[in-house]
C-alpha cells in the first residue's frame, strides 16, 4: 500500500493556516488514484467469462441498494477484476440509504474514527475526506461525525471510485433461470426512468441496510388503527403537520428519541413515548462486541453460540445516545411512559385512545420506533419464494427455556450470506442470493454497520469471486489448454 501524503491547504490572505482550500477534496481524489495505482496488480484485466443469454450478456453481481453496504461491495468487487456489475437504487441520487430520509439524529452513533468504505485505503477513510473538506482541526473538535457529512463523504466515495450506480430503480421481481450452458441464473426485473426492463445476472446481492429482507414491525394495538394516524419511524414523516398535535411514540431505542426529539422541535404540542420496561437500558452490547474475533468470525460460532449471543442481544437492547435523549428532554412537553406496553387502541372523536399496562392516554398521532421483522414473507421482492427460504426456526432447536420466536424467523444464512433451501433440492437458485443486510445479524453478526463493514465485505466478495471462477471451471480449462501467448520479450534477456 502507498504511503499516505499530507494535503497542501494554502492559507487564505492574512493567515488562517490550515483551512482546507476548494482544492482540497481534488487534490484528496488524485491521492486516491495514486494509491490505488500503487495497488495495480495483477494489472486490470477482466477474466470472468463472457456470455450471450437471451440476446443480452448476464451481468456478474447486481446489487440492490446504493448505500454503504453497496458502495463498499462494488468497490472490493472492481478491486478483484470484477467489472460486469450494476448497483440499483430506488432513490434518487443523494437520498440512498437512510442519512437524509428516516435517520433523524444530528451524529452518527458510532465513534468518529469509524473505517468501513475504505477497505484500508487510508485516503478513502472519513477521516481523510472529513479533514480535506473541513480541515484538521475541525476533526480534532468533533466526537462523531455529523450525518449530513457522512452522506457527503458516501457520495464523495462514489463518484471518486466511479462506481456504477444507477438511480431511481427498483428492482420488482426475482426469477430463476436454468440456461445451458450458462448454469444457473436469475432474472430480475428492473423499473426505473426509462420503464420496465429484465436483466440477467449471475449472483444478486440484497444490500438494503437496516430494514432487512423483512418489513416494518408495527404492534397489534397499532394496526387497527386507520393508516393515516400511525407510521413507522423508517417511513417518510411530515413532522410539520405535528406541529400543535399530541404525538406518541412507542419504543426506547434510538431512533424512537430521535423521532421524537424531531417531534417536539417541529412543533408538537406534547410527546409521550411508552416503553414496556420500567428503566431505560443502560448497557451498549455493542461495545463489547467490537473486536475482530465477533465481527471477523461470529459466522463460524456453533449455532448453538450464535443464538444465545443473538438472544442475549435481543433481551439486552441498546440504550439510547445521551444526546438523543438530552435532545428530548429539553422540552417541559416531553414525557417518558415506563412499564406501558400498549393493549389496545381505538378511535374516539377526540383523538386516540391508548390503553396502556399503566393506565389510559390521549394521542393524535403515533410513531413506532419498534424496528424491522426479519422475516422474509415480508418482503414484496421475497414472497414468491419464502416458504423455501431456510428460517433459524427450521434449523435449530433452542434448550428449554432459550426460546425467541423473533429469533426463529430470521433467514437462516450460508457462510457468504447467501440464503438456503427449508428443504434441499427445491430451490437451489438461493445460493446465489446473498442477503447483505440487517437481517443477517442472526447468522452473522453485526456485519451490515459501518465498523463490520472492513470484515464482512472481504468475506462475501471471496466467495463471489469463488462462485463466478468455480461455476467456469471447466471453460477456464479449455481457455487455459488454448493459451498461446508468448511472454513479452525482456530487455534483460536480449542479445547483444
Amino acid at each position: 500500500m502507498s504511503a499516505t501524503l499530507p494535503i497542501t491547504r494554502p492559507s487564505r490572505p492574512g493567515g488562517d493556516a490550515g483551512i482546507p482550500s476548494p482544492s482540497c477534496l481534488a487534490e484528496l481524489a488524485e491521492r486516491v488514484a495514486a494509491d490505488l495505482s500503487h495497488l495495480d496488480y495483477p494489472k486490470a484485466r477482466r477474466w470472468t467469462l463472457p456470455r450471450v443469454v437471451e440476446g443480452q450478456e448476464p451481468l456478474d453481481v447486481l446489487v440492490v441498494g446504493g448505500g454503504q453496504s453497496a458502495l463498499t461491495l462494488a468497490f472490493a468487487l472492481r478491486q478483484e477484476r470484477i467489472g460486469n456489475i450494476l448497483v440499483v437504487d430506488k432513490a434518487p441520487r443523494g437520498r440512498e440509504g437512510p442519512w437524509t430520509t428516516f435517520a433523524r439524529m444530528r451524529h452518527l452513533r458510532t465513534p468518529k474514527a469509524v473505517t468501513g468504505p475504505d477497505l484500508g485505503i487510508p485516503s478513502l477513510t472519513p477521516r481523510a475526506w472529513f479533514e480535506a473538506k473541513h480541515g484538521p482541526d475541525a476533526w480534532e473538535r468533533i466526537t462523531s461525525i455529523p450525518r449530513g457529512d457522512w452522506n457527503a463523504y458516501l457520495l464523495w466515495f462514489r463518484d471518486t471510485l466511479d462506481l456504477p450506480v444507477r438511480n431511481g430503480t427498483s428492482v420488482t421481481a426475482i426469477e430463476p433461470v436454468i440456461v445451458k450452458p450458462a448454469g444457473s441464473l436469475l432474472r430480475v426485473t428492473l423499473s426505473g426512468p426509462d420503464g420496465v426492463e429484465q436483466r440477467l445476472t449471475r449472483k444478486l446481492v440484497l444490500a438494503t441496510g437496516q430494514i432487512g429482507c423483512g418489513g416494518l414491525r408495527i404492534p397489534a394495538a397499532v394496526q387497527a388503527l386507520p393508516r393515516a394516524l400511525y407510521a413507522h419511524s423508517a417511513e417518510d414523516i411530515d413532522f410539520t403537520a405535528l406541529a400543535g398535535r399530541r404525538v406518541a411514540v412507542i419504543g426506547a431505542a434510538a431512533s424512537a428519541f430521535d423521532n421524537a426529539a424531531t417531534a417536539l422541535e417541529a412543533g408538537a404540542a406534547s410527546v409521550e413515548m411508552f416503553i414496556r420496561r420500567d428503566t431505560l437500558p443502560t448497557i451498549n452490547a455493542l461495545y463489547w462486541m467490537d473486536f475482530a474475533g465477533v465481527m471477523g468470525h461470529f459466522a463460524e460460532l456453533p449455532d448453538r453460540h450464535r443464538w444465545r449471543f443473538n438472544r442475549h442481544f435481543e433481551s439486552a437492547p441498546n440504550p439510547p445516545p445521551p444526546t438523543s435523549v438530552a435532545r428530548c428532554t429539553a422540552f417541559a412537553n416531553f414525557h417518558l411512559r415506563t412499564g406501558a406496553a400498549w393493549r389496545r387502541a381505538t378511535v374516539r372523536p377526540t383523538g386516540i385512545l391508548a390503553e396502556t399496562e399503566r393506565g389510559d392516554h390521549e394521542v393524535d398521532f403515533v410513531i413506532c420506533g419498534t424496528g424491522f421483522d426479519p422475516d422474509p414473507a415480508g418482503s414484496p421482492l421475497l414472497v414468491p419464494f419464502a416458504d423455501r427460504i431456510a428460517r433459524w426456526g427450521d434449523r435449530f432447536t433452542p434448550p428449554p427455556g432459550e426460546e425467541s420466536g423473533r429469533l426463529a424467523r430470521f433467514p437462516y444464512l450460508g457462510p457468504a450470506f447467501e440464503f438456503l433451501e427449508r428443504e434441499p433440492g427445491t430451490a437451489p437458485f438461493l445460493r446465489n442470493i446473498h442477503n447483505f443486510n440487517g437481517s443477517a445479524v442472526a447468522s452473522m453478526g453485526n456485519s451490515a454497520g459501518a465498523p463490520g463493514l472492513r470484515f464482512s465485505v472481504p468475506r462475501l466478495t471471496n466467495a463471489l469471486v469463488r462462485d463466478l471462477f468455480v461455476e467456469d471451471a471447466d471453460a477456464y480449462y479449455a481457455d487455459f489448454l488454448a493459451f498461446k501467448t508468448p511472454e513479452p520479450e525482456k530487455a534483460a534477456f536480449r542479445s547483444a
